[in-house]
């Protein structure tokens, strides 16, 4: 029975609901909300923040527990004990840590303006907390920080994060701001504060770390008037209303009889100091915390309704509407509120629609940006607007872009399956022409007319395994590092790039495209039956293990030949005959699901996890592997292995994720499998059947119109489908296409304890 949507006005307070340690309000019934843990992928390597945020906000106002180690890239791990600040801008789930900007901190006595460390909180402006009194929903954070005994709660707009704290105790009351926080502890180059008012400041800070060259502004006010006492590399400086240079410090003071509830309203910018202050004031004109708590849920609430489920249990839900709420986190809003925003060429833009930062390609191309082509196609086609202006201000499509940086983390050139796919599944409301244009120049090796923002960016984007793609016809593995893996990727994305070229009418380069695409063939050995490198002359690399793993020094990246040979998502017909027939394929397939799971060389990949085998479900090149038994004829070991994914490599808890959430890709993989299909090959509009996990699920598309996937017989025992159909059709194959869901429709799964190994066969 289909969710009915008048029942989200049933109001029910005062009810508490836990899941895992996050303490969270039923508001109503059917508040999807109410399901999202943001503490999900806190622990473990998941990489994620618990903090405050909405769809794309600008703003991610979260606290910061380290900064320095691979787990510190979110800013937050769940194992922690002590809090150093709240900070306004964070990653979600990445591999590499950038931001942390604008670290705020109150506290009670006596100010210290370092932060103190882990080991010895006292040390420093650090305050000691537990999960007990640690609650985060969607929109809404607190903590207390015990050392200070203040309670400290946090909201946010699309712009602006919101501060209440709740001082429990009389003595002096103070806030630190550090301009030289970071996460990973980047290099601060330069950095002011203003006083703007004895109930405003201002600051920016330009620093050189993952993103070379990143500027970033804020304008706060406070509800309370104060003083300020300035610190300059440790030193207290003479009082001043502005003060430049690095490591700088502001302890604001505020008077001890004044009202127990400092508020502070922080505005942010990539523009300059105006722009932070229009932000604020545009967004949050008033000092009503409550208010921009409630908006913040409201547009959760609404964003989490583009999907509605039944059935499965709690966690399953909890699990899936965690995945749709950090799917919907990231890429960030980039422009101020009168449309300015800072481009690849560091210059000031305006545009009359909105612009995007931090764009994930090599993870989100595979799930994330074909999730949204289904629930938010007018979204994505804002992303393909912005990665267009990147083009055209930058002179490339960037390959991890942060922050206008080209990072050049990664490899392929992953905005061509972004652009293709949206094209391809009839989102067109982006210059064509020009899009062409610049798939074709992600191509090719130019070095002419990029932003480049290093010699060692320049390299990575203008890689020399581009040079030889096209001058040897394949890479060789002893002149280029990565050779498998990027050759690999090169041979898919042009691929995709044929695929535009002929729904143009561009035949010759559709021939061209093809041709590359099938170099994948090159790095094949029939002899072992995986992707080896080639070296100049011919021969492959010796010696070869599948298992060995020298991180990013090898290869591969970020995994072995097991994972890698597979990666080939765009011509299963063309691998499966290169292994010799689908029986031989079959076999090597299921031999990467129950060989050993040990790991040889000396420095092996860390991104390799989430293992079954040598699956690693915990790195991205992983994800399309299960769905491959659709295209040979055994398409029930697809529902066995996405069922055990599902149920054994993500929980409701710290660690539930079983690799970095990636920008919302291993969030993304999830909720399409959870439904019951899976983006196989983006660029092609074919959806690959799984195994579904609820029994009602409604997709609200944009259109209007909704697609409806009911399962039947539905149990953790039933896991295998015993016939299925669409719009009352029998469906003869495993596969169905971006139409039937865009057209609206309903898909019914019919299960079983039993392996239907006849279906579609």
């Amino acid at each position: 029975m289909k969710i009915k949507k008048f029942l989200k006005l049933v109001s029910l307070s005062l009810v508490l609901t836990f899941f895992g340690c996050v303490k969270q309000k039923v508001v109503s019934v059917n508040d999807n909300t109410l399901y999202v843990n943001p503490f999900i992928g806190t622990g473990g390597h998941g990489h994620t923040f618990p903090g405050v945020t909405v769809p794309n906000g600008m703003v991610q106002l979260s606290p910061d527990t380290r900064t320095s180690g691979w787990d510190a890239c979110g800013g937050y791990h769940h194992t922690d004990t002590s809090i150093r600040g709240f900070s306004h801008t964070h990653l979600s789930g990445t591999g590499i840590g950038d931001l942390g900007d604008f670290l705020f901190m109150p506290f009670t006595g006596k100010a210290k303006i370092n932060p103190g460390t882990p080991e010895d909180p006292d040390s420093g402006y650090r305050s000691r907390f537990n999960h007990k009194s640690e609650t985060a929903i969607p929109g809404y954070y607190s903590v207390n920080l015990l050392d200070y005994n203040i309670k400290a709660e946090l909201t946010a707009s699309n712009r602006v994060g919101f501060h209440r704290y709740e001082f429990q105790k009389e003595g002096k009351r103070g806030l630190i701001i550090d301009m030289d926080h970071t996460i990973h502890d980047r290099h601060v180059k330069h950095s002011t504060i203003k006083i703007i008012g004895d109930t405003e400041i201002s600051g920016y800070k330009h620093i050189d770390g993952w993103a070379k060259n990143r500027h970033i502004y804020f304008h706060a006010k406070f509800n309370q008037p104060f003083t300020v006492t300035f610190f300059k590399e440790g030193k207290a400086q003479e009082a001043s209303s502005e003060i430049e240079g690095i490591k700088l410090v502001a302890v604001l003071n505020f008077k001890e009889e004044n009202a127990d509830t400092l508020m502070a309203k922080v505005g942010v910018s990539s523009v300059d100091f105006d722009g932070a202050k229009k932000n604020l004031e545009q967004e949050i004109s008033h000092w009503d915390f409550d208010k921009v708590k409630q908006d913040a849920h409201v547009v959760w609430e609404n964003q989490l309704d583009k999907i509605q489920v039944e059935g499965g249990s709690k966690d399953e839900k909890s699990i899936f509407y965690t995945g749709l709420y950090h799917s919907a986190m990231s890429p960030y809003t980039f422009n101020d509120v009168d449309g300015r925003y800072r481009g690849m060429d560091q210059q000031i833009h305006t545009s009359e629609e909105d612009t995007y930062t931090v764009f994930s390609l090599w993870d989100t191309f595979r799930a994330f940006h074909p999730l949204l082509n289904i629930i938010e196609p007018e979204k994505n086609n804002a992303y393909v607007n912005t990665l267009l202006k990147k083009y055209e201000h930058g002179g490339i499509l960037p390959k991890w872009e942060l922050n206008a940086n080209y990072t050049g983390t990664m490899i392929g050139y992953h905005a061509v399956p972004v652009i293709v796919d949206a094209y391809m599944k009839g989102i067109r409301g982006f210059d064509a022409k020009k899009a062409y244009e610049a798939i074709v120049h992600s191509s090719t090796y130019d070095t002419l007319g990029i932003d480049f923002p290093s010699e060692r960016i320049k390299y990575k984007l203008a890689t020399l395994g581009k040079k030889y793609n096209e001058e040897l016809g394949y890479i060789p593995s002893d002149l280029e590092n990565e050779s498998v893996s990027k050759a690999l990727e090169y041979a898919y994305n042009d691929w995709c790039i044929a695929q535009m070229a002929k729904a143009l009418g561009k035949d010759e380069d559709y021939e061209i495209f093809m041709e590359r695409s099938k170099r994948y063939k090159k790095y094949f050995d029939p002899e072992t039956g995986f992707m080896r490198g080639v070296k100049s002359d011919g021969t492959f690399r010796e010696p070869f293990d599948p298992k060995y793993s020298e991180h990013r020094e090898d290869d591969y990246v970020e995994g072995n030949a097991w994972q890698w040979t597979w990666f080939v998502p765009h011509d299963v017909k063309g691998l499966v005959d290169l292994m010799g027939g689908k029986e031989k394929f079959t076999a090597k397939l299921d031999e990467l699901f129950t060989t050993s799971s040990e790991l040889k060389g000396t420095n092996p990949s860390s991104d390799i996890s989430g293992l079954i085998g040598q699956y690693a479900h915990g790195n991205e090149p992983s994800h399309h592997i299960t769905h491959m038994y659709n295209y040979v004829g055994e398409a029930w070991k697809t529902q066995k292995l996405t069922d055990s994914i599902m149920s054994s490599l993500y929980f409701n808890n710290p660690n539930g994720l079983s690799g970095n959430e990636d920008c919302g890709q291993m969030s993304a993989w999830y909720v399409l499998n959870a439904m019951g299909f899976y983006s196989f090959s983006p660029g092609n509009t074919t959806y690959s059947i799984g195994r579904p996990i609820f029994d009602n699920v409604v997709i609200n598309l944009s259109n209007g119109k909704q697609f409806t996937i009911e399962t039947k017989n539905n149990s953790t025992k039933n896991k295998f489908i015993q016939s299925l159909k669409l719009n009352g059709k029998t469906m003869t194959e495993p596969f169905f296409d971006h139409s039937d869901i865009w057209n609206g429709g309903t898909l019914e799964f019919e299960m079983g304890a039993d392996e239907n190994r006849q279906l579609f066969n």
